[in-house]
């Protein structure tokens, strides 16, 4: 059974992780005599509880860096603080139990990033289509979907695309182009989606590498200023028509008046490949309850999707700020969107039209896994000893970017520059949502983790109702990763086994329907 699950199992589902021992130690328990992958996993296969560890391991076998925690989980009675039973790590297989590590990120654990991607899914199109605690009747509401890019740095390789959806070359010139340092910026090819020059600067040295570190770094601000002028614009959009203000009564009883109409938003950061940040956000227009200020209400009617269109246009086409000074820019880095033409578009979310609720879910969900790896740059946060693996101020296009933040993180004001270069100063949150939008990560992972215990049985079947017991775990850290190489292969295969039997057993529901 052990040389079946080897021979299946892809080489990316098998890291075992930071924390991972390199080889696991001899069947006769001796010290030394390490073993490779192959005999650890066919040791740990044979085994008389193989089986029992694999059920131990269920919960995080598809994860590539498994969090181990060591203790004890007690369960005690709500009512009288009665300890009901006890359980300690010791009495389970390896002595730990084994958590998935949670990462969104698809290139460092792909298992936990499908998994925040199908819950990324969940949120966006609730907020969309209801359900999940949301009402229906959001998919009357005003909403459009809306992406906002930063400006140009630079000429890079792109590719462009004709009126008629035919791709045309990156940027031709008829004579030659010589840009300051003598190099041609002319480009005739037509660069495919695997090209790994698209995104990079046509002159390295021409390029402005601080100016877009810097961007990165403000885009959360420049955001949240978006944010108010559009709320501010939506609001005089109010006064000119007329509609009618609410006098709402708050918790303590007060009356205060507000605007009839709220906004709620859902976005996520895509790093374009030129290593630049992009916002995709959904704009939702609600209405106001005067009793009941969480509730969501449809907008009065007046208020349509070709004045939340112009609202969003307006707001992000006349919001900017000019950043702190520095030395190497005294009057500081203005900051703002793009050119409308190409650094915004705005499209009403409906249900019959090319913008569905169902697509746009999809496409945030997809793009809120990823991050920097369509740069060519993946690492941890950086420090002083490794910041010289991944910057140089004459290496390629993302190790200039991180040197730009490494460089200008010497100056007081600018320090959160170093803690970001890694991310390439952008240290922003890749999905974030208005409180009343949708509903939380937390509630889809609760609602997952009782189905989980009720449907299932795999994890606490034996205990008491969760309205009179509660459960406390006194654990501690006690690594990451696998403990073995072996241990990783035989816990993903596992997980990809049953990933397989769960989606065929989908697509066979899909095809009866």
């Amino acid at each position: 059974m052990a040389a079946d699950l080897i021979a299946v199992v892809p080489d990316q589902h098998t890291n075992a992780g930071p924390g991972h021992r390199p080889h696991a130690r001899p069947a006769d328990g001796s010290p030394g005599g390490f073993v490779g992958r192959d005999e650890s996993a066919f040791t740990r296969a044979t085994g008389p509880d193989y089986f029992g560890w694999l059920e131990h391991v269920k919960a995080a076998a598809g994860c590539s860096h498994p969090i181990r925690l060591a203790g004890e989980v007690a369960t005690i009675d709500r009512d009288t603080g009665r300890l009901l039973n006890s359980v300690t790590t010791a009495e389970l297989p390896d002595g730990e139990i084994y958590k998935p590590c949670g990462n969104r990120r698809h290139a460092v654990c792909p298992s936990c990033a499908r998994t925040y991607q199908r819950d990324a899914y969940q949120l966006v199109r609730a907020g969309l289509a209801g359900g999940k605690g949301i009402p229906a009747t959001v998919t009357g509401h005003p909403a459009v979907f809306a992406t906002l890019t930063a400006p140009s740095f630079g000429p890079v390789h792109t590719q462009r695309t004709d009126r008629a959806g035919r791709q045309v070359p990156c940027r031709p010139r008829r004579d030659v182009e010589l840009c300051p340092h003598g190099v041609d910026v002319r480009c005739h090819q037509r660069h495919a989606d695997d090209d790994p020059t698209l995104g990079t600067p046509l002159c390295l040295d021409c390029y402005d590498h601080p100016a877009q570190v810097v961007w990165n770094h403000c885009a959360p601000e420049l955001w949240r200023r978006t944010t108010i002028a559009l709320t501010r614009h939506v609001r005089a959009r109010v006064r000119q028509l007329g509609l009618p203000w609410v006098e709402q009564v708050t918790a303590s009883g007060k009356v205060r008046r507000v605007p009839p109409v709220k906004l709620s938003f859902g976005k996520v950061a895509e790093m374009q490949r030129r290593g630049v940040v992009h916002y995709h956000a959904i704009i939702r227009l609600d209405g106001v309850h005067p009793y009941d200020p969480a509730a969501i209400v449809p907008p009065p009617a007046g208020f349509d999707h070709g004045d939340l269109v112009a609202a969003v246009t307006h707001a992000a086409t006349t919001t900017g700020f000019t950043t702190r000074p520095h030395a190497v820019q005294p009057g500081g880095w203005p900051i703002c969107w793009g050119d409308p033409g190409k650094g915004l578009d705005v499209r009403p979310v409906n249900a019959d039209g090319d913008i569905t609720d169902g697509k746009v879910a999809g496409y945030l969900a997809k793009y809120a896994t990823k991050s920097t790896e369509t740069t060519g740059h993946v690492s941890r946060r950086l420090n002083g000893d490794t910041i010289d693996l991944y910057a140089n101020e004459h290496g390629t296009h993302a190790e200039r970017l991180v040197d730009a933040c490494w460089t200008l993180g010497q100056h007081r004001d600018w320090q959160q520059l170093r803690r970001w270069a890694h991310m390439l100063g952008f240290g922003g949150h890749f999905l974030t949502k208005s409180r009343r939008y949708s509903v939380t990560f937390r509630i889809l992972r609760d609602a997952r983790t009782i189905w989980r215990r009720t449907e299932t049985g795999h994890e606490y079947a034996d205990q008491q109702n969760d309205d009179t017991t509660l459960i406390v775990g006194l654990l501690s850290y006690a690594g990451s990763g696998w403990r073995t190489t072996g241990d990783a292969l035989l816990a993903n295969t596992a997980a990809a086994l049953a990933r397989e039997r769960h989606e065929a057993a989908r697509d066979a529901l899909l095809a009866a329907a």
